[in-house]
Protein backbone atom coordinates (compact mmCIF):
# COMPACT_ATOMS: atom_id res chain seq x y z
CA UNK A 1 0.00 0.00 0.00
CA UNK A 2 2.57 2.26 0.85
CA UNK A 3 4.75 1.36 -2.09
CA UNK A 4 1.76 2.01 -4.32
CA UNK A 5 1.42 5.74 -2.59
CA UNK A 6 4.43 6.31 -3.25
CA UNK A 7 3.78 6.11 -6.75
CA UNK A 8 1.06 7.69 -7.21
CA UNK A 9 2.65 10.66 -5.56
CA UNK A 10 5.73 10.25 -7.65
CA UNK A 11 3.27 10.39 -10.98
CA UNK A 12 1.85 13.55 -9.60
CA UNK A 13 4.92 15.25 -9.41
CA UNK A 14 6.06 13.80 -12.59
CA UNK A 15 2.89 14.78 -14.30
CA UNK A 16 2.13 17.71 -12.54
CA UNK A 17 2.36 19.75 -15.71
CA UNK A 18 -0.33 17.41 -17.63
CA UNK A 19 -2.91 17.18 -13.78
CA UNK A 20 -3.01 21.34 -14.44
CA UNK A 21 -3.75 21.24 -17.87
CA UNK A 22 -6.84 19.03 -17.37
CA UNK A 23 -7.74 21.20 -14.35
CA UNK A 24 -7.40 24.67 -16.20
CA UNK A 25 -9.67 22.82 -19.05
CA UNK A 26 -12.12 21.13 -16.86
CA UNK A 27 -13.04 24.12 -15.45
CA UNK A 28 -14.99 24.17 -18.36
CA UNK A 29 -17.14 21.52 -17.28
CA UNK A 30 -17.86 22.90 -13.81
CA UNK A 31 -19.59 25.69 -15.83
CA UNK A 32 -21.41 23.11 -17.52
CA UNK A 33 -22.31 21.15 -14.46
CA UNK A 34 -23.30 23.99 -12.22
CA UNK A 35 -25.37 25.03 -15.40
CA UNK A 36 -27.57 22.14 -15.95
CA UNK A 37 -27.84 21.36 -12.31
CA UNK A 38 -28.57 24.82 -11.52
CA UNK A 39 -32.02 25.48 -13.24
CA UNK A 40 -33.95 22.80 -11.95
CA UNK A 41 -33.38 24.32 -8.12
CA UNK A 42 -34.38 28.09 -9.71
CA UNK A 43 -37.42 26.21 -11.15
CA UNK A 44 -38.75 25.04 -7.88
CA UNK A 45 -38.15 28.42 -6.08
CA UNK A 46 -41.21 29.99 -5.28
CA UNK A 47 -39.93 33.82 -5.65
CA UNK A 48 -38.64 32.87 -9.39
CA UNK A 49 -42.21 31.20 -10.25
CA UNK A 50 -43.82 33.91 -9.01
CA UNK A 51 -41.50 36.74 -10.85
CA UNK A 52 -42.73 34.80 -14.27
CA UNK A 53 -45.88 34.18 -13.32
CA UNK A 54 -45.63 29.87 -13.68
CA UNK A 55 -47.13 29.89 -9.86
CA UNK A 56 -50.50 31.28 -11.36
CA UNK A 57 -50.08 28.51 -14.22
CA UNK A 58 -52.01 25.28 -14.45
CA UNK A 59 -49.94 21.81 -13.08
CA UNK A 60 -49.35 20.64 -16.68
CA UNK A 61 -48.72 23.80 -18.12
CA UNK A 62 -45.89 24.84 -15.23
CA UNK A 63 -44.62 21.76 -16.07
CA UNK A 64 -44.06 22.19 -19.82
CA UNK A 65 -42.93 25.87 -19.51
CA UNK A 66 -40.42 24.62 -17.09
CA UNK A 67 -39.20 21.68 -19.65
CA UNK A 68 -39.02 24.90 -22.10
CA UNK A 69 -36.40 27.23 -19.89
CA UNK A 70 -34.74 23.70 -18.68
CA UNK A 71 -34.07 22.60 -22.46
CA UNK A 72 -33.26 25.49 -24.31
CA UNK A 73 -29.92 25.02 -22.78
CA UNK A 74 -29.60 21.62 -24.86
CA UNK A 75 -30.58 23.58 -27.77
CA UNK A 76 -27.60 26.01 -27.55
CA UNK A 77 -25.69 23.07 -26.78
CA UNK A 78 -26.45 20.78 -29.64
CA UNK A 79 -25.80 23.63 -32.32
CA UNK A 80 -22.51 24.45 -30.06
CA UNK A 81 -20.87 20.77 -30.59
CA UNK A 82 -21.66 20.81 -33.85
CA UNK A 83 -19.98 23.89 -35.05
CA UNK A 84 -17.25 23.54 -33.00
CA UNK A 85 -15.21 20.56 -34.90
CA UNK A 86 -15.11 22.96 -37.46
CA UNK A 87 -13.12 26.20 -35.50
CA UNK A 88 -11.23 23.34 -33.90
CA UNK A 89 -10.07 22.12 -36.83
CA UNK A 90 -9.09 25.37 -38.10
CA UNK A 91 -8.08 28.00 -35.16
CA UNK A 92 -7.05 24.87 -32.66
CA UNK A 93 -8.26 23.89 -29.30
CA UNK A 94 -6.87 26.58 -27.05
CA UNK A 95 -8.81 29.70 -28.97
CA UNK A 96 -11.88 27.97 -28.46
CA UNK A 97 -11.52 26.94 -25.40
CA UNK A 98 -11.13 30.41 -24.82
CA UNK A 99 -13.85 31.99 -27.14
CA UNK A 100 -16.49 29.78 -25.63
CA UNK A 101 -15.71 31.07 -21.93
CA UNK A 102 -16.13 34.54 -23.43
CA UNK A 103 -19.88 33.59 -24.67
CA UNK A 104 -20.54 31.66 -21.67
CA UNK A 105 -19.57 34.94 -19.61
CA UNK A 106 -22.22 36.89 -21.16
CA UNK A 107 -24.61 35.00 -21.40
CA UNK A 108 -24.31 34.57 -17.86
CA UNK A 109 -24.25 38.40 -17.16
CA UNK A 110 -27.49 38.64 -19.59
CA UNK A 111 -29.31 35.31 -17.95
CA UNK A 112 -28.63 37.18 -14.49
CA UNK A 113 -30.06 40.54 -15.38
CA UNK A 114 -33.54 38.93 -17.19
CA UNK A 115 -36.53 41.00 -16.25
CA UNK A 116 -34.65 43.89 -15.26
CA UNK A 117 -36.92 46.83 -16.28
CA UNK A 118 -39.10 44.86 -18.41
CA UNK A 119 -42.40 42.74 -17.83
CA UNK A 120 -42.20 39.62 -16.86
CA UNK A 121 -43.23 38.06 -20.42
CA UNK A 122 -40.08 39.94 -22.12
CA UNK A 123 -38.06 39.01 -19.00
CA UNK A 124 -38.94 34.99 -19.65
CA UNK A 125 -38.11 35.81 -23.25
CA UNK A 126 -34.71 37.57 -22.56
CA UNK A 127 -34.07 34.19 -20.27
CA UNK A 128 -35.31 32.01 -22.89
CA UNK A 129 -32.22 33.82 -25.36
CA UNK A 130 -29.62 33.74 -22.68
CA UNK A 131 -30.12 30.08 -21.55
CA UNK A 132 -30.00 29.10 -25.24
CA UNK A 133 -26.68 31.54 -25.78
CA UNK A 134 -24.81 30.15 -23.55
CA UNK A 135 -25.83 26.86 -24.56
CA UNK A 136 -23.59 27.87 -27.54
CA UNK A 137 -20.44 28.53 -25.05
CA UNK A 138 -21.48 25.30 -22.86
CA UNK A 139 -21.35 23.31 -26.11
CA UNK A 140 -18.34 24.46 -27.86
CA UNK A 141 -16.48 23.71 -24.14
CA UNK A 142 -18.18 20.32 -24.13
CA UNK A 143 -16.83 18.67 -27.39
CA UNK A 144 -13.61 20.29 -26.83
CA UNK A 145 -12.52 19.69 -23.46
CA UNK A 146 -12.83 15.69 -24.14
CA UNK A 147 -10.64 16.13 -27.47
CA UNK A 148 -8.21 18.37 -25.76
CA UNK A 149 -6.94 16.41 -22.51
CA UNK A 150 -7.05 13.08 -24.28
CA UNK A 151 -4.72 14.74 -26.97
CA UNK A 152 -2.36 16.36 -24.33
CA UNK A 153 -2.63 14.03 -21.59
CA UNK A 154 0.34 11.38 -21.39
CA UNK A 155 -1.24 8.15 -21.58
CA UNK A 156 0.20 6.45 -17.75
CA UNK A 157 -2.87 9.10 -16.54
CA UNK A 158 -5.00 9.67 -19.90
CA UNK A 159 -7.92 8.04 -18.12
CA UNK A 160 -7.68 10.29 -14.92
CA UNK A 161 -7.23 13.33 -16.68
CA UNK A 162 -9.67 12.92 -19.34
CA UNK A 163 -11.90 11.25 -15.89
CA UNK A 164 -11.85 14.89 -14.23
CA UNK A 165 -14.18 16.07 -16.50
CA UNK A 166 -16.91 14.27 -14.68
CA UNK A 167 -15.42 15.12 -11.41
CA UNK A 168 -15.67 18.54 -12.67
CA UNK A 169 -19.31 18.03 -13.79
CA UNK A 170 -20.27 17.01 -10.38
CA UNK A 171 -18.67 19.45 -8.63
CA UNK A 172 -20.80 21.79 -10.99
CA UNK A 173 -23.64 20.00 -10.39
CA UNK A 174 -22.48 20.16 -6.09
CA UNK A 175 -21.95 23.96 -5.74
CA UNK A 176 -24.94 24.80 -8.28
CA UNK A 177 -27.21 22.10 -5.43
CA UNK A 178 -25.91 23.67 -2.44
CA UNK A 179 -26.11 27.24 -3.57
CA UNK A 180 -29.82 27.22 -4.45
CA UNK A 181 -30.44 25.50 -0.73
CA UNK A 182 -28.14 28.59 0.58
CA UNK A 183 -30.48 30.99 -0.58
CA UNK A 184 -33.83 29.04 -0.08
CA UNK A 185 -32.65 29.41 3.32
CA UNK A 186 -30.81 32.72 3.69
CA UNK A 187 -32.44 35.07 0.89
CA UNK A 188 -35.90 36.32 1.71
CA UNK A 189 -38.22 35.46 -1.23
CA UNK A 190 -37.67 38.47 -3.77
CA UNK A 191 -35.78 38.40 -6.86
CA UNK A 192 -32.32 38.16 -5.71
CA UNK A 193 -33.31 34.60 -3.91
CA UNK A 194 -32.81 33.78 -7.94
CA UNK A 195 -30.91 35.76 -9.42
CA UNK A 196 -27.72 35.09 -6.91
CA UNK A 197 -27.04 31.17 -7.96
CA UNK A 198 -27.17 32.42 -11.68
CA UNK A 199 -24.62 35.60 -10.86
CA UNK A 200 -22.75 32.75 -9.02
CA UNK A 201 -21.99 30.30 -12.10
CA UNK A 202 -19.93 33.09 -13.47
CA UNK A 203 -17.04 32.38 -10.87
CA UNK A 204 -16.38 29.06 -13.38
CA UNK A 205 -15.89 31.28 -16.50
CA UNK A 206 -13.67 33.24 -15.13
CA UNK A 207 -11.29 30.65 -13.94
CA UNK A 208 -10.95 28.90 -17.34
CA UNK A 209 -10.42 32.18 -19.01
CA UNK A 210 -7.83 32.59 -16.65
CA UNK A 211 -6.08 29.60 -16.33
CA UNK A 212 -6.06 28.63 -20.07
CA UNK A 213 -3.77 31.24 -21.46
CA UNK A 214 -1.23 29.15 -19.67
CA UNK A 215 -1.09 25.98 -21.38
CA UNK A 216 -0.06 24.53 -24.65
CA UNK A 217 -2.10 23.62 -27.67
CA UNK A 218 -2.63 20.35 -28.54
CA UNK A 219 0.59 18.94 -29.84
CA UNK A 220 -1.70 16.53 -32.41
CA UNK A 221 -3.22 19.53 -33.77
CA UNK A 222 0.18 21.32 -34.21
CA UNK A 223 1.85 18.36 -35.84
CA UNK A 224 -1.26 18.27 -38.17
CA UNK A 225 -1.03 22.00 -39.01
CA UNK A 226 2.91 20.90 -39.12
CA UNK A 227 4.46 23.24 -36.67
CA UNK A 228 6.47 20.23 -35.71
CA UNK A 229 8.78 22.28 -33.14
CA UNK A 230 5.67 23.70 -31.44
CA UNK A 231 4.10 20.40 -31.04
CA UNK A 232 7.85 19.20 -29.03
CA UNK A 233 7.66 22.10 -26.72
CA UNK A 234 4.11 21.16 -25.99
CA UNK A 235 5.28 17.76 -25.52
CA UNK A 236 8.03 18.83 -23.26
CA UNK A 237 6.15 20.94 -21.35
CA UNK A 238 3.29 17.78 -20.80
CA UNK A 239 5.87 15.37 -20.07
CA UNK A 240 8.55 17.94 -18.24
CA UNK A 241 11.35 16.83 -20.34
CA UNK A 242 13.44 18.82 -22.48
CA UNK A 243 12.63 19.08 -26.29
CA UNK A 244 15.37 16.67 -27.83
CA UNK A 245 14.66 13.74 -24.86
CA UNK A 246 14.54 10.61 -26.87
CA UNK A 247 10.26 10.07 -25.00
CA UNK A 248 9.51 13.53 -26.57
CA UNK A 249 11.58 12.69 -29.81
CA UNK A 250 9.87 9.38 -30.30
CA UNK A 251 6.05 10.24 -29.35
CA UNK A 252 6.84 13.13 -31.93
CA UNK A 253 7.37 10.69 -34.34
CA UNK A 254 4.79 8.40 -34.15
CA UNK A 255 2.23 11.49 -33.99
CA UNK A 256 3.56 12.58 -37.28
CA UNK A 257 3.80 8.85 -38.91
CA UNK A 258 -0.16 8.58 -38.23
CA UNK A 259 -0.69 11.73 -39.81
CA UNK A 260 0.92 11.04 -43.09
CA UNK A 261 -1.22 11.95 -45.83
CA UNK A 262 -4.08 13.26 -43.17
CA UNK A 263 -2.94 16.51 -43.28
CA UNK A 264 -5.35 18.96 -42.85
CA UNK A 265 -9.02 17.20 -44.17
CA UNK A 266 -11.40 19.94 -44.68
CA UNK A 267 -14.86 19.29 -41.81
CA UNK A 268 -16.51 17.48 -44.39
CA UNK A 269 -13.76 15.37 -45.73
CA UNK A 270 -13.89 14.00 -42.06
CA UNK A 271 -17.14 13.69 -41.75
CA UNK A 272 -16.99 11.48 -45.45
CA UNK A 273 -13.67 9.54 -43.98
CA UNK A 274 -15.93 8.48 -41.12
CA UNK A 275 -17.64 5.66 -43.61
CA UNK A 276 -14.69 5.31 -46.02
CA UNK A 277 -14.22 1.25 -44.18
CA UNK A 278 -16.39 -0.47 -41.50
CA UNK A 279 -13.61 -0.47 -39.49
CA UNK A 280 -13.27 3.49 -39.23
CA UNK A 281 -17.57 3.59 -39.28
CA UNK A 282 -17.22 1.43 -35.57
CA UNK A 283 -14.47 3.64 -34.08
CA UNK A 284 -16.01 6.66 -34.85
CA UNK A 285 -19.70 5.79 -34.47
CA UNK A 286 -18.79 4.55 -30.53
CA UNK A 287 -18.81 8.42 -28.63
CA UNK A 288 -21.87 9.21 -30.06
CA UNK A 289 -23.46 5.51 -28.99
CA UNK A 290 -21.84 5.98 -26.13
CA UNK A 291 -22.84 9.40 -24.90
CA UNK A 292 -26.58 8.26 -26.58
CA UNK A 293 -26.51 5.49 -24.07
CA UNK A 294 -25.39 8.02 -20.89
CA UNK A 295 -28.27 10.23 -21.41
CA UNK A 296 -30.88 7.37 -21.18
CA UNK A 297 -29.08 6.05 -17.91
CA UNK A 298 -31.60 8.72 -16.13
CA UNK A 299 -28.56 10.74 -14.71
CA UNK A 300 -30.05 13.94 -16.33
CA UNK A 301 -33.66 13.40 -15.33
CA UNK A 302 -32.42 13.83 -11.92
CA UNK A 303 -30.07 15.87 -12.26
CA UNK A 304 -32.51 18.41 -13.61
CA UNK A 305 -35.71 17.54 -11.68
CA UNK A 306 -34.41 16.23 -8.58
CA UNK A 307 -36.39 18.83 -6.32
CA UNK A 308 -39.35 17.16 -7.74
CA UNK A 309 -37.84 13.67 -7.76
CA UNK A 310 -37.31 13.83 -4.12
CA UNK A 311 -40.21 15.44 -3.54
CA UNK A 312 -42.19 12.31 -5.16
CA UNK A 313 -40.16 10.07 -2.78
CA UNK A 314 -42.18 12.09 0.10
CA UNK A 315 -40.23 15.17 0.83
CA UNK A 316 -42.96 17.74 1.06
CA UNK A 317 -41.07 21.31 1.66
CA UNK A 318 -38.93 23.30 -0.85
CA UNK A 319 -36.10 23.35 1.75
CA UNK A 320 -36.13 19.32 1.86
CA UNK A 321 -35.89 18.77 -1.11
CA UNK A 322 -33.41 21.14 -1.85
CA UNK A 323 -31.29 19.98 1.12
CA UNK A 324 -31.75 16.25 -0.46
CA UNK A 325 -30.69 17.29 -3.67
CA UNK A 326 -27.40 19.15 -2.12
CA UNK A 327 -26.65 15.96 -0.41
CA UNK A 328 -26.94 13.73 -3.40
CA UNK A 329 -24.33 16.49 -5.04
CA UNK A 330 -21.58 15.80 -2.48
CA UNK A 331 -22.77 12.10 -3.02
CA UNK A 332 -21.85 12.17 -6.78
CA UNK A 333 -18.88 14.58 -6.27
CA UNK A 334 -17.17 12.35 -3.80
CA UNK A 335 -17.24 9.24 -5.63
CA UNK A 336 -16.03 11.02 -8.85
CA UNK A 337 -12.59 11.51 -7.05
CA UNK A 338 -12.56 7.96 -5.19
CA UNK A 339 -13.18 6.53 -8.73
CA UNK A 340 -10.99 8.57 -10.69
CA UNK A 341 -7.95 7.98 -7.89
CA UNK A 342 -8.41 4.12 -7.76
CA UNK A 343 -10.90 2.46 -10.73
CA UNK A 344 -10.54 4.75 -13.88
CA UNK A 345 -7.32 2.71 -14.37
CA UNK A 346 -7.08 -0.11 -12.30
CA UNK A 347 -10.80 -1.58 -13.27
CA UNK A 348 -10.33 0.00 -17.04
CA UNK A 349 -12.97 1.37 -19.04
CA UNK A 350 -15.19 -1.89 -19.97
CA UNK A 351 -15.23 -3.27 -16.85
CA UNK A 352 -16.03 0.27 -14.77
CA UNK A 353 -18.95 0.38 -17.51
CA UNK A 354 -20.34 -2.89 -17.43
CA UNK A 355 -20.64 -2.68 -13.18
CA UNK A 356 -21.04 0.84 -13.73
CA UNK A 357 -25.15 -0.11 -15.74
CA UNK A 358 -25.55 -2.90 -14.10
CA UNK A 359 -26.16 -1.61 -10.63
CA UNK A 360 -27.63 1.79 -11.44
CA UNK A 361 -29.88 -0.13 -13.54
CA UNK A 362 -30.83 -2.12 -10.27
CA UNK A 363 -31.16 1.02 -8.53
CA UNK A 364 -33.88 2.29 -10.89
CA UNK A 365 -35.84 -0.32 -10.89
CA UNK A 366 -36.11 -0.45 -6.94
CA UNK A 367 -37.08 3.36 -7.10
CA UNK A 368 -39.61 2.86 -10.41
CA UNK A 369 -41.09 -0.07 -8.22
CA UNK A 370 -41.75 1.69 -4.43
CA UNK A 371 -42.98 4.81 -6.63
CA UNK A 372 -45.40 2.02 -8.32
CA UNK A 373 -46.36 0.76 -4.88
CA UNK A 374 -46.55 3.92 -2.65
CA UNK A 375 -48.28 5.95 -5.38
CA UNK A 376 -49.90 8.53 -2.22
CA UNK A 377 -46.08 9.80 -1.61
CA UNK A 378 -46.31 9.51 2.25
CA UNK A 379 -43.22 8.76 4.48
CA UNK A 380 -43.11 4.91 5.14
CA UNK A 381 -40.01 2.65 5.82
CA UNK A 382 -39.45 1.87 2.14
CA UNK A 383 -38.70 5.56 1.26
CA UNK A 384 -35.80 5.91 3.23
CA UNK A 385 -34.24 2.83 1.04
CA UNK A 386 -35.42 4.43 -2.10
CA UNK A 387 -33.88 8.05 -1.17
CA UNK A 388 -30.83 5.90 -0.18
CA UNK A 389 -30.90 3.88 -3.94
CA UNK A 390 -31.28 7.47 -5.75
CA UNK A 391 -27.97 8.36 -3.91
CA UNK A 392 -26.59 4.98 -4.97
CA UNK A 393 -27.91 5.36 -8.38
CA UNK A 394 -25.94 8.49 -8.02
CA UNK A 395 -22.60 6.27 -6.71
CA UNK A 396 -22.73 3.71 -9.44
CA UNK A 397 -22.99 6.06 -11.99
CA UNK A 398 -20.50 8.05 -11.16
CA UNK A 399 -18.24 4.34 -10.97
CA UNK A 400 -19.05 3.39 -14.97
CA UNK A 401 -21.25 5.93 -16.84
CA UNK A 402 -20.07 9.07 -15.52
CA UNK A 403 -17.11 10.00 -17.20
CA UNK A 404 -15.96 6.45 -18.76
CA UNK A 405 -17.48 7.03 -22.04
CA UNK A 406 -15.96 10.34 -22.46
CA UNK A 407 -12.72 8.94 -21.44
CA UNK A 408 -13.12 5.38 -24.23
CA UNK A 409 -15.27 7.60 -26.96
CA UNK A 410 -11.67 9.98 -27.30
CA UNK A 411 -9.97 7.08 -27.35
CA UNK A 412 -10.80 5.09 -30.04
CA UNK A 413 -11.64 7.53 -32.56
CA UNK A 414 -8.91 7.49 -35.11
CA UNK A 415 -6.71 11.26 -34.66
CA UNK A 416 -7.21 12.86 -37.97
CA UNK A 417 -10.84 12.42 -37.56
CA UNK A 418 -11.16 12.88 -33.87
CA UNK A 419 -12.55 16.69 -33.83
CA UNK A 420 -15.30 15.94 -36.01
CA UNK A 421 -16.31 12.18 -34.16
CA UNK A 422 -15.91 14.34 -30.96
CA UNK A 423 -18.44 17.13 -32.17
CA UNK A 424 -20.85 14.91 -33.16
CA UNK A 425 -21.08 12.79 -30.12
CA UNK A 426 -21.05 15.68 -28.04
CA UNK A 427 -23.45 16.95 -30.32
CA UNK A 428 -25.65 13.95 -29.42
CA UNK A 429 -24.72 14.40 -25.77
CA UNK A 430 -27.12 17.98 -26.16
CA UNK A 431 -29.53 16.37 -28.11
CA UNK A 432 -30.91 13.83 -26.03
CA UNK A 433 -30.47 16.03 -22.91
CA UNK A 434 -33.01 18.02 -24.57
CA UNK A 435 -35.09 15.31 -25.20
CA UNK A 436 -35.08 14.31 -21.50
CA UNK A 437 -34.99 17.65 -20.14
CA UNK A 438 -38.08 17.75 -22.73
CA UNK A 439 -40.14 14.64 -21.47
CA UNK A 440 -38.95 13.66 -18.18
CA UNK A 441 -41.47 15.97 -16.10
CA UNK A 442 -44.38 14.72 -19.11
CA UNK A 443 -43.21 11.25 -18.03
CA UNK A 444 -43.73 11.52 -14.32
CA UNK A 445 -46.86 13.60 -14.49
CA UNK A 446 -48.15 10.57 -17.32
CA UNK A 447 -46.75 7.58 -16.43
CA UNK A 448 -45.14 8.12 -13.03
CA UNK A 449 -43.20 5.20 -11.79
CA UNK A 450 -43.21 4.23 -15.36
CA UNK A 451 -40.12 6.65 -15.56
CA UNK A 452 -37.49 5.01 -13.39
CA UNK A 453 -38.52 1.52 -14.87
CA UNK A 454 -37.50 2.82 -18.45
CA UNK A 455 -34.15 4.08 -17.56
CA UNK A 456 -33.54 1.13 -15.31
CA UNK A 457 -33.90 -1.31 -18.33
CA UNK A 458 -31.68 0.61 -20.76
CA UNK A 459 -28.99 0.55 -18.02
CA UNK A 460 -28.75 -3.36 -18.78
CA UNK A 461 -29.12 -2.55 -22.02
CA UNK A 462 -26.14 -0.11 -22.30
CA UNK A 463 -24.05 -2.85 -20.39
CA UNK A 464 -24.74 -5.53 -22.62
CA UNK A 465 -23.52 -3.17 -25.22
CA UNK A 466 -19.72 -2.91 -23.48
CA UNK A 467 -19.99 -6.26 -22.48
CA UNK A 468 -20.44 -8.17 -26.55
CA UNK A 469 -19.08 -4.78 -28.53
CA UNK A 470 -16.39 -3.21 -26.97
CA UNK A 471 -12.73 -4.23 -26.37
CA UNK A 472 -10.57 -2.66 -23.49
CA UNK A 473 -8.80 -0.06 -24.45
CA UNK A 474 -6.73 1.16 -20.92
CA UNK A 475 -2.96 1.23 -21.33
CA UNK A 476 -2.55 1.39 -25.24
CA UNK A 477 -1.34 4.55 -26.90
CA UNK A 478 -3.87 6.31 -29.35
CA UNK A 479 -1.83 5.89 -32.05
CA UNK A 480 -2.56 1.30 -31.10
CA UNK A 481 -5.62 1.65 -30.03
CA UNK A 482 -6.86 0.82 -33.99
CA UNK A 483 -5.44 -2.35 -33.71
CA UNK A 484 -8.25 -3.74 -30.95
CA UNK A 485 -10.67 -3.17 -33.58
CA UNK A 486 -8.64 -4.86 -37.35
CA UNK A 487 -10.32 -8.51 -36.56
CA UNK A 488 -12.40 -10.27 -34.14
CA UNK A 489 -14.11 -7.34 -32.88
CA UNK A 490 -16.55 -9.39 -30.92
CA UNK A 491 -13.98 -12.00 -29.88
CA UNK A 492 -11.80 -9.47 -28.62
CA UNK A 493 -14.76 -7.45 -26.43
CA UNK A 494 -15.70 -11.11 -25.05
CA UNK A 495 -12.44 -11.77 -23.74
CA UNK A 496 -12.04 -8.13 -22.05
CA UNK A 497 -14.93 -8.63 -20.28
CA UNK A 498 -15.71 -10.57 -17.22
CA UNK A 499 -16.47 -13.78 -17.27
CA UNK A 500 -16.36 -13.58 -21.60
CA UNK A 501 -14.19 -16.49 -22.36
CA UNK A 502 -16.86 -19.02 -21.59
CA UNK A 503 -18.74 -17.50 -24.51
CA UNK A 504 -15.51 -17.79 -27.05
CA UNK A 505 -14.61 -21.53 -25.54
CA UNK A 506 -11.52 -21.80 -27.78
CA UNK A 507 -11.09 -19.10 -30.21
CA UNK A 508 -8.78 -16.31 -29.24
CA UNK A 509 -8.93 -12.79 -31.08
CA UNK A 510 -5.59 -12.03 -32.98
CA UNK A 511 -2.99 -10.73 -31.11
CA UNK A 512 -2.06 -6.52 -31.28
CA UNK A 513 1.46 -7.76 -31.55
CA UNK A 514 0.11 -10.34 -34.85
CA UNK A 515 -1.27 -6.95 -36.35
CA UNK A 516 1.34 -4.48 -35.44
CA UNK A 517 4.14 -6.82 -37.24
CA UNK A 518 1.31 -6.73 -40.29
CA UNK A 519 0.73 -3.29 -40.42
CA UNK A 520 2.03 -1.85 -43.48
CA UNK A 521 2.76 1.83 -44.09
CA UNK A 522 0.19 3.79 -46.22
CA UNK A 523 2.27 4.82 -49.85
CA UNK A 524 -0.03 6.58 -51.50
CA UNK A 525 1.59 8.84 -53.09
CA UNK A 526 5.87 9.98 -53.66
CA UNK A 527 5.29 12.71 -50.72
CA UNK A 528 4.10 10.05 -48.45
CA UNK A 529 7.05 7.65 -48.88
CA UNK A 530 9.54 10.18 -48.45
CA UNK A 531 7.59 11.50 -45.19
CA UNK A 532 7.67 7.98 -44.03
CA UNK A 533 11.29 7.41 -44.92
CA UNK A 534 12.19 11.40 -42.56
CA UNK A 535 9.86 9.24 -39.73
CA UNK A 536 12.20 5.98 -39.69
CA UNK A 537 15.36 8.02 -39.90
CA UNK A 538 14.25 10.71 -37.63
CA UNK A 539 12.61 7.92 -34.76
CA UNK A 540 16.06 6.20 -35.99
CA UNK A 541 18.53 8.60 -35.42
CA UNK A 542 17.82 8.78 -31.74
CA UNK A 543 18.36 5.70 -29.62
CA UNK A 544 16.78 5.13 -26.27
CA UNK A 545 19.51 6.27 -24.43
CA UNK A 546 18.06 5.73 -21.27
CA UNK A 547 15.89 2.85 -22.19
CA UNK A 548 17.37 1.00 -18.94
CA UNK A 549 16.40 3.84 -16.68
CA UNK A 550 13.05 4.19 -17.67
CA UNK A 551 10.47 3.43 -15.25
CA UNK A 552 8.34 1.75 -17.78
CA UNK A 553 8.88 0.08 -20.76
CA UNK A 554 7.14 1.86 -23.59
CA UNK A 555 8.59 5.29 -23.46
CA UNK A 556 6.04 7.30 -25.75
CA UNK A 557 4.87 9.95 -23.67
CA UNK A 558 0.84 9.88 -25.04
Amino acid sequence: MATTLKRELQDIVQYRNAYFLAFSATMGFVRFGWEIDLIGSVLALPSFQEYFGLSSESASARASLSANIASVLQGGGFFGALFSSYFASRFGRKPVLLASGVIYLIASIIQSTAGIGTSPAVGLKVLYFSRFFGGVGVGLTSALVPTYVSECAPRAIRGRCTGSIEVAVQLGNMLAFWVNYSVSLNISPGQMQWRLPIIAQIVPGALLLFFMPFQPESPRWLVERGRYEEAAAALAYIARKDRDDDAVVLTLSKIRADFIGKHRLPLLTQFRKMGESKIIFLRCIIPSLATFFQQWSGTNAINCYAPEIFAGLGFSSTSSTLFATGVYGVVNFVVSWVTLAFVIESWGRKRSLIYGGLAQGLMMLWIGGYAGAHPNHGIVPGTYVSIVATYLFGVFFCIGWGFTPVVLGSEVVPGHLRTAAMSLATATTWLFTYVIAQITPIMLNRITYGTYLVFGVASFIMAAWVYIFIPETTGYPLEDIKYLFEKDIIVRSLEDAPGGRIFVGKRRAVSMEELKAVDAPPTNSPKDTEELRLEEAFAQGHSLRNSNSQKREDPLII
